[in-house]
């Protein structure tokens, strides 16, 4: 008999200001979202005439890019003979470094419980004999330590054979594989968890528009004088999904007897499939007729011969 079990949970992490950086448990991607926003930010925008930096090749391609019922203004400045004057908001958001480098060396604790109700089975991944003092100095090492639960981030990413610092500039998803199959027929000491690591979200940069995991978002608000204001913000993270799955068997007795009749029967279906295809099918089915059968009025004749003599 067996039970599958499997579950994802998700655990992100955003930065607000450098050396910031928090990663919490939740059910549900878009609660974390809620929880954890806010990475660079652009304070105090407001509604604007603003004039944009043409293409290289702005002359030739006037035509395309100009919008009718803009105004044209001189932009001597930016070294083209003209360029549209759009309304929108400003100042723009600025490139900076990223945020999530100095994470690396962080820690996360995954706290895991399973449970196969067809066997009434429950386990957790802080095994009955980690004791306090190991939990708060073991990392989690394939090698070494491979049941701690604590996980050092730069070391799931490298695990999974990409680099942390890369990741940090634009985010990723990771997932953090845990697979419990068990023999219940053992000791519940056998059942162990196994932990496995992999990048999620696509690394195919010549066909992906938008790589990482991040996001812009804004928050809208009104001055004293009713001017329109907003703060854009844009928020990088890296996601951890907790993905749990495994399965669990256990000796019983009926399934067994059920699969020994199953192949009991199996085996006379086979002969009769065998014969059929011998004495019907094949080029020597005459020759393999006469060996298998003998036919009544031979045996007769053969009985009345020896009467005879």
């Amino acid at each position: 008999m067996r039970d599958r079990n499997q579950k994802v949970n998700h655990v992100e992490l955003f930065t607000s200001n450098p050396g910031e950086v928090e990663g919490r448990p939740s059910l549900s991607t878009e609660s974390l979202q809620r929880a954890h926003l806010g990475t660079r930010q652009v304070p105090g925008q407001t509604r604007a005439p603003c004039t944009p930096v043409p293409p290289p090749v702005a002359v030739s391609l006037l035509p395309t890019w100009f919008v009718p019922g803009l105004s044209l203004k001189d932009a001597s400045y930016y070294r083209a003979p003209t360029t549209c004057q759009t309304w929108g908001w400003r100042c723009l958001q600025t490139p900076g470094p990223a945020f999530l480098k100095a994470a690396e060396n962080f820690t996360l604790l995954v706290k895991n419980n399973i449970w196969y109700p067809k066997f009434n089975f429950t386990k957790r991944n802080i095994l009955p004999n980690i004791t306090t003092t190991y939990l708060k100095s073991c990392i989690y090492n394939a090698a070494t330590d491979p049941f701690c639960p604590i996980f050092r981030l730069g070391k799931i990413v490298e695990n999974a054979g990409h680099s942390f610092q890369d990741m940090a500039v634009e985010g990723g998803i990771m997932g953090i594989q845990i697979k419990w199959d068990c023999n219940l027929d053992r000791a519940a000491s056998f059942c162990l968890p196994r932990y496995s690591f992999r990048r999620l979200d696509t690394r195919d940069l010549d066909h992906n528009v938008s790589p990482g995991y991040n996001f812009r978002f804004a928050k809208y608000y009104n001055d004293l004088t009713g001017t329109e204001h907003r703060t854009l913000i844009k928020a990088y993270g890296i996601r951890f999904d907790i993905i749990v799955f495994g399965k669990a068997g256990k000796f019983d007795i009926i399934p067994t007897m059920i699969n020994i009749g199953s192949g009991l029967a199996l085996f006379g279906v086979a002969t009769v499939l065998c014969d059929v295809i011998v004495l019907y099918c094949m080029k020597k089915r005459y020759y393999y007729r006469e060996k298998k059968y003998k036919y009544v009025e031979e045996y007769e004749q053969g009985i009345n011969n020896e009467m005879d003599q």
